[in-house]
This record gives C-alpha cells, structure tokens and sequence, in this order.
C-alpha cells in the first residue's frame, strides 16, 4: 500500500468521528444539550492535555496496559495451545471441548463477584478475569482452524513421513492462521472489556479506576477521556493485528472489496 492510499484511507475512516467531534461541538455552543452531561470536545481536550501533562493519565493507563496485556498472553495462550491440541487430537476434544464451551455460556459480569471473593480486590483477581475473557475467542478459533484444513494436506503430510511437530508447523498453523489471528483480534478486545469491568468492580489505580473516581465527582470530561483512551488504544491493538494478518497472510487472494 502506497503512502497516498495510506492517507487516502485514514482520512476516509476519519471522517464519521470527525463529523460527530463537530456536530457535537456546534450542539453545546449553541445550548441544545447540557455542558455538564455533555462538555464539549475542546473542554474535554484541555482535560486530557492537563492529566497527560500532570502525568495522571501516563500513570494509569501504563497500569490498564500492562494488566490487559498479562490477561491476554496468559488467557489468550492457555487458549490457543488447548484449542491446537482440541482440533489435532480428537480425544481432547471429546474430554474438554464439552466442559470449556459449557463455560464459555457462563456471562463475566456473573463471575466477577466470585472472583473478588476468591482473591479478593488485588492484582490476581483482575488478571484471572481478563484471562478468562481472553481465553474463549482464542480457544474456538484456533480449533476451527485446525479443523478447517483440508484434509488432503495431511494425506500429502503422511506422504512425505512429516513429523507430527512437522506437520504442525508447516501444514496445520500456516493454514489455520486466518482464523488464529482472527481469534488473536477479538481475544485482544474481549481483554479490554473485562479490563474495564475489573478496574469499575474495584481497583485503586488504572483508566477504570479514573473514569470511577471521574463519576463520582462529576468530573465528565475526565470520564469522556478514559472512554476515548480505551477506545484509541482498543484500535491501536487491532490495528496492529491487521498489519501482522497482511504480512503473514500475504499468500490469500481473498476478495477485498
């Protein structure tokens, strides 16, 4: 992709937030809705400016950060290495695949009480329930992966005597990669909504933790900030992930619109 359609591109996805950010803008100066539910962009700018350059809004989102990103390496790699064996090994399947998806049905906001009692408010009980969150998308995916490959390439597989770590490695991941790093995405957002429920239930520090304290105070720009900061760094992730699927799925010649 060339430099112009790079910003050709970016330009045509900024155009819905950039119309809201005017419309909204225009709707408080002219008093149509409340400064106070709905402070106006340039308000809610200054606020953002003064906590980054305070060094609140570093702080916390370091501390969002560093616990999403646990949660999601720790959840979302027990799920991708079940989910690989799940799809080559039917026998794990028939042993856990019943038991993982009986729980996949059970709501987060249902546990997380549970989580709090069990390990109370510290860092573990955030880490186990962003993992928990992050471990189902990953898991499905990675077994319907495996389980979309044909099934000719194992045949060629057996022909050429590959190893079953060969096997893995060059036929099963290469083919089931589409849908690992689909699981890969949405893995990376389930983390950030259970990061927000963690921080809301209880936490002392984090973007959760601000837009709590934020509220309570009536402090809405402050809580317009956390919710675009989760939001932007929610993209940057999946952007990231986008650009890792266009470098290793380069071989797809799938429809592109």
């Amino acid at each position: 992709m060339t430099g112009k359609e790079r910003t050709k591109r970016f330009l045509l996805g900024a155009l819905i937030p950039v119309a809201v950010l005017v419309v909204w803008q225009l709707a408080v100066v002219n008093g149509l809705v409340s400064r106070q539910l709905f402070p106006p962009p340039t308000s809610i700018f200054r606020d953002f400016y003064d906590m980054l350059m305070s060094g609140e809004l570093p702080h916390h989102l370091g501390i969002s950060v560093l616990r999403a990103m646990i949660g999601f390496f720790v959840g979302g790699g027990l799920g991708l290495l079940i989910g690989l064996g799940s799809g080559l090994y039917k026998r794990a399947e028939q042993v856990l695949d019943p038991t993982i998806q009986m729980l996949r049905t059970v709501p987060l906001l249902a546990i997380t009480p549970l989580f709090i009692l069990w390990f109370g408010f510290g860092e573990l009980s955030k880490i186990l329930l962003i993992a928990m969150g992050a471990f189902f998308p990953l898991y499905v995916n990675a077994f319907l992966g495996v389980r979309n490959v044909d099934s000719k390439l194992f045949d060629v597989a057996r022909v050429l005597e590959f190893s079953r770590f060969h096997q893995l490695t060059k036929v099963v991941l290469p083919a089931a990669m589409p849908n690992i790093l689909l699981g890969v995405r949405l893995s990376l957002s389930t983390a950030w909504l259970c990061l927000v429920v963690a921080e809301l239930m209880g936490a002392d520090q984090g973007i959760g933790y601000l837009i709590q304290d934020a509220r309570s105070y009536m402090r809405t720009g402050v809580v317009f900030v956390g919710i675009v900061i989760f939001a932007v760094v929610g993209k940057l992730t999946d952007s990231l992930v986008r650009l890792l699927e266009s470098r290793l799925l380069q071989w797809r010649d799938s429809y592109r619109g």
